[in-house]
């Protein structure tokens, strides 16, 4: 069912959260959404029951699934054929910046057309005791957290528990503590760790690409600092650099080495159009022999 433009400020007070972009990012009819990821995915829901050898990340763009949604599907079905996660953790781009550095969803359980995905309360707990903050209005008009769940669903169902974490820029002394609190709230859960970003925005296809190409390669270093730099020096329009940064972090702690570009894109391989373009990155984090 669409939600009418009056339940963005009702849903802060809600147990659910209910999506913002359904109908206009991916489909709002339950079978129209399933054909899509059908398509993308090439895969049912829930069709990989074995458990996940060992946690690892992703960096996926949240466009329209008609621009990027071929590339965020390339990291989450290289995650699915390693098997299911047990828990997985959203770090959204803040576009709107409103709330703290890392804000945790205060909703019990967030909405798509394919049902209701349940958050991990012990999970958020253990985040909030590291420093983490509950904030309702980081996600009032945020989707970058929203895109990726159809994908989770699909994959491995409405049971599969999520941490939504809304982040905005911070300095990189909070990074490096926000992704050692990620770690410790992990624990012994194998989880997949995604970095909800789209690349290079509003720029010539030949600039987007040779911008993102050098961004690129500081995340496959896992060069937090290096990355930092050149976002600052070149302002680069990527947008969630600091979601972003945190997984490098994770990653680097964690010795996610084996980092490998699964896909990359632009709006105008789409559209046609090359003179304004956005950049959109899949990219796989993991440890070494674990694929």
């Amino acid at each position: 069912m669409r939600r009418s433009p009056d339940r963005y400020n009702a849903f802060m007070n809600d147990n659910i959260r209910i999506p913002i972009v359904s109908g206009r990012f991916y489909p709002n009819e339950p079978e129209q959404l399933r054909d899509v990821l059908c398509e993308l995915l090439g895969v049912t829901e829930d069709s990989q029951a074995l458990p996940m050898p060992s946690s690892r990340g992703i960096i996926a763009p949240h466009a329209g699934y008609i621009y990027s949604g071929g590339i965020a599907a390339k990291g989450f079905l290289e995650v699915a054929q390693a098997g299911r996660p047990d828990v997985v953790v959203i770090l959204g781009a803040s576009h709107t910046r409103v709330g703290p550095w890392f804000a945790l969803s205060p909703h019990l359980e967030w909405e798509t057309p394919l049902g209701r995905s349940p958050v991990d309360p012990d999970m958020m707990a253990r985040l909030f005791e590291e420093g983490f903050a509950y904030e309702a209005a980081s996600f009032e008009r945020e989707h970058s957290i929203e895109v990726q769940l159809p994908f989770i669903q699909h994959l491995w169902g409405t049971t599969m528990p999520i941490v939504p974490i809304c982040v905005s820029p911070a300095p990189l002394v909070r990074i490096q503590d926000a992704a050692k609190g990620l770690i410790k709230a992990l624990g012994v859960h194998k989880g997949l760790v995604i970095a909800s970003s789209d690349f290079t925005h509003f720029k010539p296809n030949s600039e987007a690409r040779s911008a993102d190409t050098a961004a690129l390669g500081h995340i496959l270093d896992l060069d937090v600092q290096g990355f930092r730099q050149l976002c600052q020096v070149k302002q680069l329009t990527i947008c969630g650099p600091t979601a972003v940064e945190v997984l490098m972090s994770v990653a680097a702690n964690e010795s996610w080495t084996a980092t490998r570009m699964l896909g990359y894109a632009t709006s105008g391989d789409v559209t046609g159009d090359l003179s304004s373009v956005v950049g959109y990155a899949s990219v796989l984090m993991t440890k070494e022999n674990y694929g």
